[in-house]
């Protein structure tokens, strides 16, 4: 209950009832992006700041290789699953939607364990940027597989256009640039930015998440009619995805903290990046299928429900 009476995650929850009642409240996509793209330099700031002080340990590397070995496991099982119910070019659309991941979720459990003060690496940051796009280049291999196999000449979509689109995003960059910039000025960097990454972040947050539950409510209306099986995978493959992400940590010995936040990578699934590129590089799959379980399911149901969910069993399986 602690966790509902967060004020970003209430303000979540305000701008999904205001959406429900079909209010025309909403913010800008102009003011949006910049809310996204102030979160992730923060974040990457954050995140360099920590590595400066911790170094490069065996935890690191750990943690890294845990996040790249989630990204490509979960997308193939899922696609493998989907396809039995779904054509090929949907399954691979929604495999790389689940298989990728959502800033905004990381960046929304970072603050819950920053509340809670409980410790993990500020590397976590680069596993998320990691993680984010061979889910993406392997939905493009698959839905390129199915065009061949279908016998539809001319129809590829450009791996090589797709793979640099993916590795040079704006947002991953910013991402990647900012936790830079944070290891390289480390402890006197922390302090000047401290206004600015530090004590405005929270408020952002909750704007961000505001506008979120606006776009969350009026997406979930596109999967009426769908199949049950798709608004089962939409919560139930998420809790299979962190409980593989937990049983990896365990394995290899993850902090409790880091195994959190793997758990909440592996669960959650991607309502930017993904749909962004799928829609061009795969034109044949249906955008409300892998846009509106992501956002209209299983984005609610990891901010409300899954973020406490994953950091409560990985301490408790962990210590």
């Amino acid at each position: 209950m602690q966790g509902f009476l967060d004020p970003a995650i209430l303000f979540f929850v305000f701008g999904m009832a205001a959406g429900a009642l079909k209010s025309n409240l909403e913010i800008p996509p102009q003011i949006s992006r910049f809310l996204s793209l102030y979160l992730l330099m923060a974040l990457g700031l954050k995140g360099g700041f920590a590595l400066a002080a911790s170094g490069l340990t065996a935890e690191v590397s750990v943690s890294l290789g845990v996040g790249i070995a989630l990204a490509l496991i979960v997308p193939a099982l899922g696609y493998l699953l989907l396809r039995r119910f779904l054509n090929g070019f949907d399954a691979a659309a929604i495999a790389a939607t689940y298989g990728s991941v959502s800033a905004v979720t990381f960046i929304t459990a970072v603050q819950y364990l920053d509340q809670r003060a409980l410790p993990y690496g500020g590397h976590m940051a680069a596993a998320m940027a990691l993680m984010e796009s061979p889910a993406i280049i392997m939905a493009v291999l698959l839905a390129n597989w199915v065009r061949q196999r279908d016998r539809a000449p001319g129809q590829s979509a450009p791996v090589g256009k797709v793979l640099h689109e993916s590795l040079t995003d704006g947002a991953q960059l910013l991402l990647l640039g900012a936790m830079l910039v944070g290891l390289l000025s480390g402890e006197a960097g922390q302090v000047a930015m401290q206004p600015f990454a530090g004590d405005l972040f929270k408020g952002m947050l909750a704007f961000f998440l505001l506008d979120m539950g606006l776009l969350a409510a009026r997406n979930m209306g596109q999967l009426r009619g769908r199949s049950p099986w798709l608004l089962v995978y939409a919560i139930a493959g998420p809790l299979a995805h962190a409980a593989l992400a937990l049983g990896l940590c365990a394995a290899l010995g993850v902090s409790a903290g880091n195994a959190a936040l793997l758990m909440v990578l592996a669960a959650s699934a991607s309502y930017i990046a993904v749909p962004a590129v799928v829609r061009q590089a795969i034109p044949e799959a249906n955008p409300s299928l892998y846009f509106g379980m992501s956002l209209g399911l299983t984005f609610p149901f990891n901010i409300l429900l899954g973020i406490p969910l994953y950091v409560h069993v990985a301490h408790r399986v962990l210590g």
